[in-house]
């Protein structure tokens, strides 16, 4: 789950691993204390998403060139994931988050700390941007 969360954020294999290494490194040297399963599940995906952040802010991502390590799979869901990695982050979050973890608004508003109407306006909008890439800007299916 980490290694997807971080991956779908930064678009490289490398940095994904990388990204969740640190996650689980600062899982066993802090120790935190967590009420339950889930407690600890929410922990580990808001550490992913702010080390996410913190490498998309940092001047090294910034200024290096893309060797083009797209390793995005072309099986039967490949357009999908490809549209769906297209999104802002903020939406790539959602998206995941809802259909791939099955969470639910009010779970996903509380992991990243943002209001349920926020976390509903951006999977609203993210469905509708979905739709215009998948179905090419018409409404048919």
């Amino acid at each position: 789950m980490v290694v997807r969360i971080a991956f779908q954020n930064v678009k490289s294999r490398a940095e994904a691993e990388d990204i969740a290494q640190e996650v689980f490194l600062r899982l066993f040297t802090r120790r935190p204390d967590f009420e339950d399963d889930e407690h600890e599940k929410a922990w580990m995906i808001r550490v992913t998403v702010n080390l996410c952040k913190d490498y998309l802010k940092s001047s090294w991502f910034r200024k290096r060139a893309d060797l083009g390590d797209n390793l995005l799979s072309r099986d039967g869901n490949g357009e999908v994931l490809d549209a769906v990695m297209r999104l802002p982050v903020k939406f790539r979050n959602v998206i995941y988050l809802h259909y791939y973890e099955d969470m639910s608004v009010t779970e996903i508003a509380s992991v990243l700390q943002q209001k349920e109407n926020t976390v509903s306006s951006w999977l609203h909008r993210a469905r509708k941007q979905l739709k215009v890439t998948l179905t090419g800007g018409f409404g048919d299916e």
